[in-house]
């Protein structure tokens, strides 16, 4: 999935964008056919039971909510969010999509796709997130002040204050919601909820 790059609000000049690593053109062009790949081995080998398909929602639910409101906060092109859940970690739009694939990882019933996806993670996603705050380091004068303050990854449990915050910045827009089309993560869970509910199925005739 394509994330959303917070952005600042100022009149500081855009600088040129920093030269990217090998790898993470590389990482930035394969994400997206891995993750079909991925999809797809995940669907083949899943063994899933009512009970972990239940389990899976603990992680599933929360990924959704989090990118869904996430989505909602970021503006791009026109300030650095520093609002709602971008107070608490710097990409949550990432870590809700980290808990949604653990959490079908979990729904699969395989160990091993849990480690396939947390090795496409540090190979793939970290270098991507790396890049983009290489661009938001050069470009935006005050990102470092924010990332100071705001953890990449796993958030922080109280929210960063920012003196200067204009009264009412960065509230949530399902406008803004919309308008990222986040709904599509929603309706793509309950397609694979589907396609695991008949996989089950399918294993339960056959054995």
């Amino acid at each position: 999935m394509s994330e959303h790059r917070p952005r600042l609000c100022d009149n500081t000049q855009m600088a040129a964008p920093p030269e990217r690593t090998p790898w993470q053109k590389i990482a930035r062009r394969i994400r997206v056919p891995l993750g079909f790949v991925t999809a797809l081995l995940f669907l083949f080998f899943a063994h899933p039971t009512p009970a972990l398909l239940g389990l899976s929602l603990l992680l599933v639910l929360p990924g959704l909510w989090l990118r869904g409101y996430a989505a909602g906060y970021v503006k791009k092109n026109a300030e650095l969010t520093r609002t709602g859940p971008y107070a608490h970690t710097r990409n949550p739009l990432y870590l809700g999509s980290v808990l949604i694939a653990f959490g079908f990882a979990l729904a699969s019933g395989r160990w091993w796709l849990a480690v396939l996806l947390a090795g496409l993670f540090a190979l793939i996603y970290l270098p991507t997130i790396l890049s983009e705050e290489a661009f938001l380091r050069a470009t935006f004068a005050g990102f470092d002040d924010y990332a100071r303050q705001v953890p990449r990854l796993l958030p922080r449990l109280t929210p960063a204050r920012f003196p200067g915050e204009q009264a009412g910045l960065g509230r949530f827009s399902s406008e803004r919601y919309r308008h990222h089309r986040e709904y599509n993560a929603l309706m793509g869970a309950v397609a694979i909820y589907g396609l695991l509910a008949v996989r089950m199925y399918l294993l339960r005739t056959h054995a």
